[in-house]
């Protein structure tokens, strides 16, 4: 949905709230993840996303803030049973500090045509999400995926009863991977036509590429650490 005012216009604050900030590389240690944590929350961001082992530890910084933990799932991958899925999915939900649950789609899966079976495992994590309450995002990993594939994908995560698509995990080698780039965007726009909400990630590291995506009416993003304050347009004591 088109925002009431240019991105450009927008406070600092109002800018945050599009933001998933991003504490996942799994060299990071205990006290790393505390310090981001703590930083995505002063900033005010939607959520901090991270691994569900970490849960329990970020949980007290969050509570009582405006910022939700967003665990994932099957993260970066997407290539495990469904049952462990599931699993994964029940045990990030067992805190109420949880905004929404990340779920990679298998996009080997999607690659090989089989979106039927994708669909099934979107569908019984989402179950999980909604006996909770809780909104799910499937990543379609949208940079191991021709056109083709990224729209019959979108459809997919919209029959499988999810609440958001995203684009990337930001993890994926092996292929020319861009991102969130503005012309993917429009191609979820256009396929979910406002049936589920747009989560963009992977590569939005200018703030350029962060106005323009809300411009277009995306609904959150997943911005890296190290270039949340470079999309916020901080100075360096803000940041």
């Amino acid at each position: 949905m088109k925002p009431t005012k240019k991105a450009s216009e927008m406070s600092i604050q109002e800018l945050a709230r599009y933001i998933d900030y991003s504490v996942l590389k799994p060299q990071f240690s205990e006290k790393e993840i505390v310090e981001l944590c703590k930083k995505g929350v002063s900033l005010g961001v939607a959520q901090v996303c991270i691994s569900p082992a970490y849960m329990a530890l970020c949980e007290p910084y969050v509570k009582g803030t405006h910022t939700k933990l967003g665990p994932t799932c099957d993260f970066p991958f997407g290539n495990t049973s469904l049952e462990s899925k599931v699993a994964q999915a029940k045990l990030a939900l067992a805190y109420d500090t949880v905004g929404e649950l990340d779920m990679v789609a298998n996009f080997g899966l999607i690659r090989s045509g089989k979106y039927d079976e994708v669909a099934k495992e979107i569908h019984a994590v989402a179950d999980v999400c909604h006996e909770k309450g809780i909104e799910l995002k499937v990543i379609l990993e949208t940079g191991a995926l021709n056109e083709e594939q990224i729209r019959k994908g979108a459809r997919t995560v919209v029959a499988g009863g999810a609440d958001w698509v995203k684009t990337s995990t930001g993890f994926l080698t092996g292929f020319d991977d861009k991102g969130a780039t503005p012309e993917i965007i429009q191609i979820l726009m256009d396929e979910v036509g406002g049936q589920i909400k747009i989560k963009g990630s992977g590569h939005i590291r200018t703030r350029e590429h962060f106005l323009k995506l809300i411009d277009m009416g995306i609904d959150r993003m997943g911005v890296g650490y190290k270039s949340v304050p470079v999309v916020l347009g901080l100075d360096e004591e803000q940041a």
